[in-house]
């Protein structure tokens, strides 16, 4: 974490066009530009959702493992081929939603950018 740049005593992970500031800074410099549900709202629901991806993924990897294991060596039948692309889908999906989660996160420390779907609560 890095020290905000304005009041040089709190340590923050909120950047405003690369510069660290911490969330009553941000406040006090561009009120117009508070969110609705706050700054620690916006974080910690960004923070949930990649939680809950993160948590999805590993279950996905989880659920990939035990398919792959079961097949015994050789060819797999035609049903455990199906399961195995079945389960390489979801893999699939839940690696793509916990990277769009990190990414909104990350955007929103680095940058300031609050997802669109957050800004109308």
């Amino acid at each position: 974490m890095a020290q905000c740049a304005f009041c040089k005593r709190t340590e923050t992970e909120l950047y405003e066009g690369g510069t660290p500031v911490c969330a009553e800074c941000s406040q006090k410099r561009a009120p117009e530009r508070r969110h609705p549900l706050g700054d620690i709202s916006i974080h910690r629901e960004l923070g949930r959702e990649l939680a809950e991806a993160t948590a999805e993924a590993s279950e996905a990897s989880e659920a990939f493992l035990r398919v792959t294991t079961e097949i015994p060596t050789g060819m797999p039948h035609q049903d455990g081929t199906q399961r195995i692309h079945n389960v390489s889908r979801q893999l699939s999906h839940a690696r793509a939603r916990m990277t769009l989660a990190h990414k909104r996160l990350a955007d929103y420390l680095t940058n300031g950018i609050v997802p669109e779907d957050l800004k109308g609560r």
